[in-house]
């Protein structure tokens, strides 16, 4: 791919992307950005117009277009209303490489960067370290301590929050625990899927894990758990830090192609996603693009693959009001919405009341409530001002949402429940087990 304009670096955004934008102001109604800041620069079409502009020459790669590039959330809700199909996200997650390439990070910044994003997040090892030091945080009193003595206060308000609602950090990692490679159901299974477990779903949301290996099994599928697999780089993508992307996704491609599965069975929006576009990253990698395209044609959310193929209703009831949050990664980029509610409406006892916008992004977008806290915030209490107040629960399919509406659930001091749509489907098969 020639380079383009002002984009003089390797994985520039494509001109066949942003030339079909007709800037009709479709995408204007549903971003969030541009509804909390009215900018034209803070939407789908004025970054697309910034991105163009930077691709034939006619403005610099300079602050001007940097900043609304990482200031979109990337949640795709332009996506699903463009009637010219603009990729609107594959075009910010280049120009964020080609930013990353024009201004490299320095100081304290780099150090971040390199520390999480090339050190831990890619290492099964270092995520296990850091699983156990938050467990022993949890269990040694050393938790306990620092809140009764006030020594928390000294953070910031938004990491206050966030460590309030973190889930308690289980004995062992799903990783481990399912330590027998294959998983096999009690009668001849439909398929066999290779679970991917993930980064921040193994160290927080373990058990979420295991109970999609056991919803799965109940569902007649085989479950292979490759103990290679490392963290799927979507955090990367949105970084701009694609080269490591690059190294990150050739291991799960190399890892789940040799695993022979059917499916490759995610129960993270985020991850799901990014899987999904692997081949984005291989454009210039012709054996890789082949070997990704192969990859993502296998991956499935793990409401996707049971409806695809077929799953057995719980017999037991659970009776619960519950409403659903559309994860931007999942409704947006995956365009999987009906099959989460289908699982939901077949548990028996179960009341689903749609929320008000339930795919407008809740603030989270991967690590943006970190690095864009004022703009999660006002989003955040957006979401949770649309939660129905007669729930008593609201289920979703990606772990940062389950964080970020659990602390505005905590912030608002409402008696409700956070949970993962596959957590209500194991506990209505539990329940049946029990009454068996």
């Amino acid at each position: 791919m020639q380079n383009q304009g002002f984009f003089v670096w390797p994985d520039a955004p494509e001109k066949d992307l942003y030339s079909v934008c007709v800037h009709c102001g479709f995408c204007l109604e549903v971003c969030p950005t541009y509804q909390q800041l009215g900018n034209e620069n803070e939407s789908p079409r004025g970054r697309v117009y910034l991105i163009k502009a930077v691709g034939q020459g006619i403005m610099p790669l300079d602050q001007a277009v940097i900043d609304p590039v990482f200031n979109c959330l990337d949640c795709r809700a332009c996506e699903t209303v463009c009637p010219s199909g603009v990729k609107v996200g594959t075009l910010i997650e280049e120009a964020r490489g080609q930013a990353l390439y024009a201004q490299p990070k320095t100081g304290a910044a780099k150090l971040t960067h390199e520390f999480f994003l090339h050190g831990v997040f890619p290492s099964p090892r270092k995520l296990g370290v850091a699983r156990k030091l938050l467990r022993f945080y949890q269990r040694s009193g050393l938790q306990r301590a620092l809140r009764n003595s006030g020594a928390l206060r000294l953070l910031p308000k938004h990491l206050r929050e966030m460590e309030a609602v973190l889930p308690k950090v289980s004995a062992q990692s799903a990783r481990t625990a399912l330590s027998v490679e294959v998983q096999e159901p009690v009668v001849q299974a439909k398929a066999t899927v290779g679970l991917f477990t993930g980064c921040v779903m193994d160290v927080l949301f373990s058990e979420i894990n295991l109970a999609t290996a056991r919803v799965a099994q109940r569902n007649q599928l085989r479950v292979k758990v490759p103990k290679e697999q490392i963290c799927c780089g979507a955090l990367q993508v949105h970084a701009g830090d694609r080269e490591q992307a690059r190294k990150m996704a050739r291991r799960n491609i190399d890892v789940f192609l040799e695993a022979e599965v059917d499916y490759i069975v995610i129960n993270a929006a985020g991850c799901g996603a990014a899987m999904k576009e692997y081949p984005e990253l291989f454009n210039d990698d012709p054996e890789y693009f082949a070997k990704a395209q192969k990859f993502a044609q296998k991956v499935r959310d793990i409401a996707e693959v049971l409806i695809e193929v077929g799953f057995d209703p719980p017999k037991a009831r659970l009776k619960r009001t519950v409403t659903y949050h559309d994860a931007c990664h999942l409704a947006h980029a995956q365009q999987i919405r009906s099959q989460p509610r289908e699982l939901l409406r077949a548990i028996e006892g179960i009341h689903l009341i749609e929320m008000k916008d339930s795919d407008r992004c809740c603030g989270s977008a991967g690590i943006y409530n970190l690095t864009h806290k004022e703009m999660a915030l006002q989003l955040r209490e957006r979401k949770i001002a649309d939660l129905p107040r007669e729930a008593e629960a609201v289920a979703m399919g990606n772990p940062g949402c389950m964080l970020q509406i659990k602390a505005g659930i905590q912030a608002g001091q409402l008696d409700m429940e956070v949970v993962h749509t596959i957590e209500l489907l194991d506990e209505a098969y539990r329940l049946e087990r029990e009454e068996a």
